[in-house]
C-alpha cells in the first residue's frame, strides 16, 4: 500500500492553545511511517508546517504520490496531544483538501482519542484511531478495517467504535530518521532561553506516559502507561540527530524521570536537552548529572504553593514547598534555565505568589504567574465536573473555560473565540 502522512500547516488565531507555535517534528508520523516501512509499504511523510507549504501545496506533493490511505494528524507533533488546539479547524480544512485522493483518509489525534463520534463527524474522514497512532495505522494499512483494535468508522451508516484507545509498545521504537533538508530547517529549539539557537534543534521522545495522575493533565485516552524506551534504540536517534547537525535536542517526555544509565550515556555525546520534569523527584547527585550531561533546561511543575493546592490537583508531592525552592535554586547551578510552573489553583495567596517568584527569579529560576487551567476532555478534572466526554465536550469545556475567565494567557493576542466561530459547519 502507498500511505500518506500529512503533518497540516497550521495556524492559531482565535484559539485558546498554550502550546508552543513553532513547527515541530512530528513524531507520531515518523514512528508511523518506520513501521510502515518496515512491513514493506510505500510512504510520503509530508510536513506543510515545516515545509511552509500552503493547502494547495501540501495538496499537489500528496496527489503527485498517488496515495492509497492517507494519515492526518489533529495536533502539532505527539508533544501537544496533551493541550491541542481544542478547535479542528486546519485539520478540518487539511481533510477537504485532501478527501478525493486516496480510497481512505485517516485522523490521528488526542480528539479522535477522547471524542470519536465527533471528530469522525467534524473531519469527514473514513477511519478515527483512538489513542497512541503508529501501530494502529501500520495495522490499517495491512488489515481489513473489521480486525483493526482502537479505531471509530462508518459501517451502513452507523458510526463502529471498535475497541478502545490504545497505548503502543513504544519500547521498541525504532529511531527515527528524518529528511537532512528538514533537519537544516528546523531551527527552533523548544523551551530553550538560555542562549541563541546556532544549530539546529530536534524533538526526541525517550519515554511515554506518567505514573502520576495530576487532574490538570490530558493523557487518560493516550501517553498514560508509563514506557522507558530501549536505550541503544534511542542514542541511535540521537546519534544520528548529531551527525545531521542537530545540536539540541527536546525530551518531549510527559515527565523526564531520573535515569542514571541514559544521563550517563548522555555525557559526553555533543548534545545539549531540555526536558519538562518534577524537581521534587530528583536527589542533588542526579541534578548534578543531569547538568554534566548536556541539559540546559527544565520546565518544572510546581503547580501550587500551598500542600492544599497540590492536593487539590492530585500532585502527590510528598516535599515541602521550601524543599522544592531549595531543588529548584541547586538545579540552577547545574541547568542554565530553570522554570517552575504555577496552576491557579485557587489556594495561593497573591502576595505570597509574588515574592516567591521575586526571590527565585533574583536567583535566575523564572517562574510564572499562575495560569488558569483548561479542562481537557482527556484530563481528570474534566470527568470531575462532567464526567465521561460526549460528543460536544471540546465545546463545553472551551465554553466553560471563557466563561470562567477574563485573563488568558499571555501567548492569545486576543480573547479566544468560542468553537462554533472557528470550526467549519458541516
Amino acid at each position: 500500500m502507498r500511505v500518506a502522512l500529512v503533518n497540516p500547516g497550521w495556524s492559531f488565531d482565535g484559539s485558546i492553545y498554550f502550546g508552543c507555535r513553532e513547527p515541530h517534528l512530528p513524531l507520531e508520523l515518523g514512528y508511523a511511517e518506520a513501521l510502515l516501512s518496515r512491513d514493506g509499504h510505500a510512504t510520503l511523510l509530508v510536513d506543510a508546517a515545516l515545509d511552509g507549504l500552503d493547502e494547495a501545496g501540501m495538496r499537489r506533493r500528496v496527489a503527485a504520490f498517488a496515495p492509497d490511505m492517507i494519515v492526518l494528524t489533529t495536533a502539532p507533533t505527539y508533544l501537544f496531544w496533551r493541550c491541542a488546539p481544542p478547535e479542528l479547524r486546519v485539520p478540518q480544512r487539511a481533510a477537504r483538501s485532501l478527501r478525493d485522493i486516496a480510497p481512505m483518509l485517516v485522523a490521528v489525534g488526542p480528539h479522535g482519542s477522547t471524542t470519536p463520534h465527533a471528530t469522525l463527524a467534524k473531519l469527514d474522514v473514513d477511519v478515527v484511531v483512538m489513542g497512541e497512532c503508529e501501530e494502529v495505522v501500520a495495522a490499517l494499512a495491512s488489515e481489513p478495517l473489521d480486525r483493526v483494535p482502537s479505531i471509530a468508522y462508518r459501517r451502513d451508516g452507523f458510526v463502529v467504535v471498535q475497541g478502545a484507545p490504545t497505548a503502543a509498545r513504544f519500547v521498541d521504537a525504532p529511531p527515527l530518521r528524518w529528511p537532512d533538508a528538514w533537519m537544516a530547517r528546523h531551527r527552533h529549539h523548544h523551551h530553550r532561553f538560555d542562549a541563541h539557537a546556532e544549530m539546529p534543534g530536534a524533538e526526541v521522545e525517550a519515554s511515554r506516559g506518567c505514573p502520576y495522575h495530576c487532574s490538570f493533565c490530558a493523557k487518560i485516552d493516550f501517553r498514560d502507561k508509563y514506557r522507558r524506551r530501549n536505550l541503544d534504540l534511542l542514542l541511535q536517534e540521537l546519534d544520528g540527530l548529531r551527525a545531521q547537525g542537530i545540536g539540541y535536542v527536546y525530551f518531549v517526555d510527559e515527565i523526564f524521570l531520573p535515569d542514571r544509565r541514559l544521563l550517563e550515556a548522555l555525557v559526553g555525546r555533543g548534545l545539549q536537552f531540555g526536558v519538562q520534569t518534577r524537581v521534587d523527584l530528583w536527589k542533588p547527585d542526579m541534578l548534578s548529572l543531569l547538568g554534566r550531561a548536556g541539559c540546559v533546561s527544565i520546565e518544572a511543575g510546581v503547580e501550587s504553593l500551598t500542600v492544599e493546592g497540590r492536593a487539590l490537583l492530585d500532585k502527590d508531592c510528598r516535599i515541602s514547598t521550601d524543599d522544592l525552592t531549595e531543588r529548584l535554586l541547586f538545579a540552577k547551578q547545574h541547568v542554565a534555565f530553570v522554570q517552575a510552573n504555577l496552576i491557579e489553583a485557587g489556594t495561593d495567596d497573591a502576595r505570597e505568589v509574588a515574592a516567591w517568584r521575586e526571590r527565585l527569579q533574583q536567583a535566575g529560576v523564572w517562574a510564572n504567574e499562575p495560569v488558569p487551567m483548561f479542562p481537557y476532555p482527556g484530563s481528570p478534572d474534566y470527568r470531575k465536573r462532567w464526567g465521561a466526554p460526549d460528543d460536544r465536550a471540546w465545546e463545553r469545556a472551551l465554553d466553560w473555560y471563557l466563561g470562567q475567565h477574563a485573563r488568558f494567557s499571555d501567548i492569545q493576542e486576543a480573547r479566544p473565540l468560542r468553537l462554533q466561530q472557528l470550526e467549519t459547519v458541516r
